[in-house]
Parts: structure tokens; C-alpha cells; sequence
């Protein structure tokens, strides 16, 4: 059995611009990984709920043939630095079982059982997993969701011993206890989101009978949703600001402009996607989306999906840190070295790295877009077609 390490030098693989590449280097070295139909390994821990079918969907772990502290492997938040090739390495031994179960089967069968208990987790755990079959050799990729490694229908599972995290084992023995109001509350004693999320996922939170099953990538969103419309309700009435002021990010070719102005909440994330990127493979134009909300929020979901959701969250916590509110508008240029989704944890935690730092400020609005135009391919112009913001804010004003 393998020991687990995180390899330190990548510039082997600075060189995998190739998606098709990439994806048939590491199916090569899982090969040599996953031989069977049993996996026994440390899950780090992980797990993932299926949404095809619905309400009848596939549960189940996620687990590498490799023992050791594999937490890593499972912590989006640790991710920020990394490369593609890096995250891939990460999550490619991650072997998904998969057994269809009712949504509301939660609190029914052994290996829904498994599944709780694999949320409940305080740190990575063994288990043996026995499989239909050998893991079909293939990664899975999203925008919404990590990606991770081969799959196969489960038939058994053996967990070694599991110590519970305390704050989340409370928020599942409490049956009183809203979704919504557990979500906030392990927010507020420090559990990471992507823990909250698992927990929300595996029918660990909310009332009694009402508990289920929530799909992956519906979790991820519901939490991000929940947490920052519950920071905007204190920040709504807070004074705003006093100046415009601009973070900014660059992580794995994806670009963020992040600007700050004074008055009231008003949001709008936009997102440009290159050629040859994820969500524009055939096109030879750049794609551009917005989703807006003013300050008394939006009814519908937004257009550019769960990340418009990650970047109110890591915004929301800023204004909640300065006790101020603010217009917010994200502009994130998209460029083709980003050859592969790897999840909207990426905009969440890269929006919340940006605000780390220390902002540039302006005087006027005119200013912080004089220098926006400069730290972007796409002209304020273009943007402008798009965005409901920038068309307010720059009425009867020159464009840059």
C-alpha cells in the first residue's frame, strides 16, 4: 500500500496545457493505483451525491488506495496556490462508489449510514470499499463541483473507527435545528465551508423527517447562498464606504477585477469565457455572462450559476470584517490556460485570497475604471453591453 505524500515539485508538468493530455497522463498513473475491485485507503474524508435521477440518486465515498493524512485531497480551501496539474494529482485516485438510494432514504441502510458518518468525521479515515467491478478509469470535471477520479457501483463498505467533529455531530443531534439556521451556526464556530457543505449533502442537517439527501453541486450553492444572504441582512444596514477601491486576483489563467464603490448593496458578477475554455469550446468569440441583483436581492437563480453565490459569500465577508456596504461589481476574465473546470470552490476561495490584500483606491469611479481598463484584456465598453451596473453607474458619463 501506497503512503500518501503531496508531491512539492510540479514543473514537470508545466508543460500540460493539453486538457486531452492531462486527463490521459493521470488515467496512466491511476492504472497503476487501481487494480481491482477493492480499495482500502484513507478518505480524506470525502463524498459525493449524485443528481441524475432525482430524487433516486447514486451516494457514496470517496476514497483513494493510498493510507495516510489524505485531508488535503478533500479541503478545497487548501487549494489556492496550485496549478491545474496539482488539483488533478490531488483528486485523481479519489474512487467514487456509487449505490442509488432515495434522497430520502437518509436515515435507512448501511451504506447511507456510511455516508453520515464520512460527514461527521473530524479527520481523514480508513475504509475498504468493495465494488462491482474494477473503477472504470475516468475523471469527472465540473465548474460546480471538485473534480475526482474513477467510479464504480459499491456493494460493501468497512470504516474503520470515526471520531466525530464535535460542532457538526451537535448540529445532526439536533433535530429542532433549521438547514439553514445549522449551516449559519457551524459557520459561526468556525467549520470550513466545504465541511458545511458535506454535511448539508449527506442529510446531516435539518429538521427531523425532513432531512434528505442534497446532491453535490446543489449544496455547494445552497450553503454559499445561505451564509451571505444572512451577512447581508446585518450589512444592509450599515453605512457604506467612502471611496472606490479595487482588489484583484490572478490564479490558474482565470483574471479577477473585483471593484468596491460607495452606496447601497447592489451586486453583479460577470464572467467572460475565452475560446477554448470550459463553457466556450466551439465558438472563436468570447462568451459573456452577468447575473445582477439589486439591493433587495434576487428572486430567480443566476445566470452564471454557482459562482455568482462564491463570490457574494467571500465579498459578504469583507463588508461584514470593515462593518461597511457597498456596490460590488466582479469582473473575471477567463483565459485558455484554464484548460479544465476544477469547481466553484475556485472563485470562492481565489475572491477571498484577492481580498486578503490591500485594495488600490480612487477618488472617483472614472479612476478605479482608468485603471480596471488596464489590468483587463476586454474593454470597459464590452463589459458595459452586459452589465446592468456598469450601464447605471456610467449614465450620461464617458466610457474609458
Amino acid at each position: 500500500m501506497q503512503k500518501f505524500s503531496v508531491r512539492k515539485d510540479f514543473s514537470v508538468y508545466e508543460n500540460m496545457k493539453d486538457p486531452y493530455f492531462l486527463k490521459r497522463f493521470y488515467k496512466f498513473k491511476t492504472i497503476d493505483l487501481i487494480k481491482s475491485n477493492e480499495i482500502y485507503g484513507s478518505s480524506p474524508p470525502d463524498l459525493f451525491i449524485g443528481r441524475i435521477g432525482y430524487p433516486d440518486v447514486f451516494i457514496g465515498p470517496m476514497v483513494p488506495p493510498i493510507l495516510g493524512n489524505t485531508e488535503v485531497m478533500g479541503t478545497p480551501e487548501l487549494w489556492v496556490g496550485k496549478s491545474i496539474p496539482e488539483i488533478v494529482e490531488l483528486r485523481s485516485s479519489l474512487v467514487r462508489g456509487m449505490y442509488r438510494t432515495k434522497v430520502t432514504n437518509a436515515d435507512k441502510g448501511r451504506v447511507e449510514e456510511a455516508v453520515k458518518e464520512i460527514a461527521l468525521a473530524d479527520k481523514f479515515t480508513s475504509m475498504e470499499l468493495m465494488l462491482k467491478h474494477t473503477p472504470s478509469l475516468k475523471m469527472s470535471f465540473s465548474e460546480n463541483s471538485q473534480p475526482f477520479g474513477p467510479s464504480a457501483p459499491l456493494t460493501k463498505i468497512n470504516m474503520g473507527n470515526i471520531k466525530a467533529e464535535q460542532h457538526v455531530e451537535a448540529a445532526y443531534l439536533d433535530t429542532s435545528m433549521t438547514a439553514s439556521n445549522a449551516i449559519i451556526e457551524l459557520y459561526d464556530k468556525g467549520i470550513p465551508v466545504s465541511k458545511i457543505q458535506k454535511a448539508l449533502a449527506a442529510g446531516l442537517l435539518g429538521r427531523g423527517r425532513s432531512r434528505r439527501f442534497v446532491p453535490t453541486r446543489w449544496s455547494i450553492t445552497a450553503t454559499d447562498d445561505t451564509l451571505s444572504k444572512n451577512k447581508l441582512s446585518s450589512i444592509k444596514q450599515m453605512e457604506t464606504i467612502d471611496s472606490y477601491k479595487i482588489y484583484e486576483k490572478t490564479a490558474l489563467d482565470n483574471r479577477w477585477i473585483i471593484i468596491f464603490s460607495p452606496g447601497q448593496w447592489e451586486y453583479e458578477s460577470m464572467e467572460a469565457w475565452y475560446p477554448n475554455t470550459t463553457w466556450n469550446t466551439n465558438s472563436s468569440q468570447i462568451d459573456i455572462g452577468a447575473s445582477y441583483e439589486p439591493f433587495e436581492g434576487r428572486k430567480t437563480y443566476a445566470e452564471i450559476g454557482g459562482c455568482y453565490y462564491a463570490a457574494r459569500l467571500a465579498v459578504s465577508e469583507l463588508l461584514e470584517n470593515i462593518q461597511a456596504q457597498a456596490k460590488v461589481l466582479i469582473l473575471r476574465e477567463v483565459h485558455s490556460g484554464y484548460i479544465m473546470p476544477v469547481g466553484v470552490w475556485n472563485v470562492r476561495e481565489h475572491v477571498r485570497d484577492a481580498l486578503k490584500g490591500t485594495p488600490t483606491e480612487f477618488p472617483s469611479f472614472s479612476e478605479a475604471l482608468t485603471y480596471a481598463s488596464k489590468k483587463l484584456e476586454i474593454p470597459i465598453k464590452t463589459w458595459s453591453q452586459y452589465s446592468v451596473m456598469l450601464k447605471k453607474m456610467l449614465y450620461q458619463k464617458h466610457l474609458v
